[in-house]
């Protein structure tokens, strides 16, 4: 394998890791907003406090 195919390997690589890290950030901040609805808001979306709470709970990489 040429040492160019290796580089492109390699950003490859990155790139897919950065896509999963940057799908664990907005996981993460998505929680966070949904943490702060109130339940008229939650309602609206049709979704309870308790599935809230829980959800807001999950670790960011689940």
């Amino acid at each position: 394998m040429s040492s160019l195919s290796l580089r492109r390997t390699s950003l490859q690589n990155h790139k897919g890791l950065l896509q999963v890290v940057l799908a664990w950030i907005e996981a993460r901040r998505t929680r966070i907003a949904l943490s702060h609805l109130d339940a008229r808001l939650l309602d609206d979306i049709g979704i309870t406090p308790d599935t809230a709470r829980s959800e807001a709970g999950r670790s960011f990489w689940s």
